[in-house]
């Protein structure tokens, strides 16, 4: 009877090996992020409280109820998750070593720390990464605008030699490669099988970091009607940046902080860095010397150092520009056409310590996404090899949340 039922249990065991095995395999989200509901045609669409508001954003000074622009959406739930591990997944890079994430790192703001990105090779890419806050909204990519897609956009580190190096043909060759990638794929595009295409992962990508949205900071809070959430220096703050004399709020205008257009503010480059012409080149144009994208103010007490090469170490440091006069750090020589926005605003040390105070309140990185714990190409997540030195494993997702 002993050895009957030690052989019962040993079949039985056999037996559950399968299913114990088929749980493993990785599972997309059938729910959409926070931020966003599920409509009747299965796509995530973003729901917030500034959709409401009838006064164009980007008009005035910036009032505090002002409407946000279009956003991208429209993307199912799977694909946005699928666009998640694929974010934190060095299998996109050619030799497998760093992710979008390396640069974009969740806890800096989905920035990297650095003042000028570095890539794959160790060479300076020569400009910040860019935070993807809230890059839905955003009808130009990169500082100097070049790209109008995030799909446009993607390609640019995917396949530059200096930062992810790797080409279409490998990179579909090593998601193809995967079992557990094409089974997602197939998830997250049903009807088209398994032949991974190189559209399907940039539509992934661009519905992940559509997801990001960053609207609920103290100051939205503030704005949108609990003023207990602010304190007489954060309100004071938000007095100056608003102000017809530091004229903040005309380039970065709530609620995004940006007004999306290109601004020549003659930012000083670093010591013995050649003037980056900017916008110049992306549209041919000398009267954009110089200039570059105004970048949102959301989270941008985690993204130091500032400016588009890291110019400036400190938020102080960066506010305290504006207050030097017209043009003051513009090389000699150098034609260029400031924004009729700068000018010399003699703003106090008091004043200049109050816009400080203001933007450390559009922190807000509750809806930020899982880490995922594991990835379908097997490799760590996600190789933050930029910021931390090795491929290291964050985010404690259990497997419930994760569904991995």
């Amino acid at each position: 009877m002993r050895v009957a039922a030690a052989l019962l249990a040993l079949l039985a065991l056999a037996g559950a090996a399968p299913r114990a095995s088929a749980e493993e395999h990785f599972t997309l989200a059938d729910a959409c992020p926070p931020g966003f509901e599920l409509n009747a045609a299965g796509t995530c669409v973003l729901r917030n409280l500034y959709q409401f508001y009838d006064s164009l954003q980007g008009a005035g000074l910036g009032g505090t109820r002002t409407h946000l622009p279009p956003n991208r959406e429209g993307f199912t739930p799977a694909q946005i998750d699928l666009g998640r591990y694929l974010f934190f997944d060095p299998l996109l890079s050619a030799d497998g070593r760093i992710s979008c994430a390396s640069c974009h790192d969740p806890e800096l703001g989905f920035s990297d720390g650095r003042a000028r990105a570095e890539g794959g090779d160790g060479s300076d890419i020569g400009r910040a990464a860019p935070t993807l806050w809230n890059v839905a909204f955003l009808k130009r990519l990169f500082w100097d605008a070049r790209a109008q897609s995030l799909e446009e956009q993607m390609l640019g580190p995917l396949f530059s030699q200096h930062e992810m190096a790797n080409t279409p043909e490998k990179l579909l060759g090593s998601l193809r490669g995967s079992e557990e990638y094409r089974r997602l794929f197939a998830q997250a595009f049903p009807g088209v099988g398994e032949d991974i295409s190189l559209a399907q992962l940039q539509t992934a990508l661009t519905a992940f970091q559509s997801s990001l949205i960053s609207l609920n900071s103290r100051y939205d809070r503030y704005a949108l009607g609990y003023h207990a959430a602010l304190d007489e220096r954060e309100i004071a703050g938000l007095n100056v940046f608003r102000s017809f004399v530091a004229r903040c709020a005309e380039c970065h205008t709530p609620p995004l902080f940006t007004n999306q257009q290109i601004a020549v503010i003659g930012t000083p480059e670093p010591e013995g860095r050649p003037l980056d012409v900017g916008a110049e080149k992306t549209f041919n144009a000398p009267k954009l010397k110089g200039g570059f994208k105004v970048p949102t103010l959301r989270n941008i007490a985690l993204t130091a150092p500032y400016m588009h090469s890291g110019r400036f170490a400190t938020l102080r440091e960066t506010v305290e520009f504006y207050t030097g006069g017209r043009g003051h750090a513009v090389p000699p020589g150098v034609p260029m056409y400031l924004h009729w926005h700068i000018w010399d605003p003699q703003l106090t040390p008091q004043e200049l310590d109050l816009l400080v105070v203001f933007l450390q309140t559009l922190t807000d990185q509750s809806f930020s996404p899982r880490v995922p714990e594991r990835l379908p190409s097997g490799l760590a997540p996600f190789g933050r090899r930029a910021t931390r030195g090795t491929a290291i494993a964050d985010g404690k997702d259990n497997k419930a949340e994760d569904r991995s």
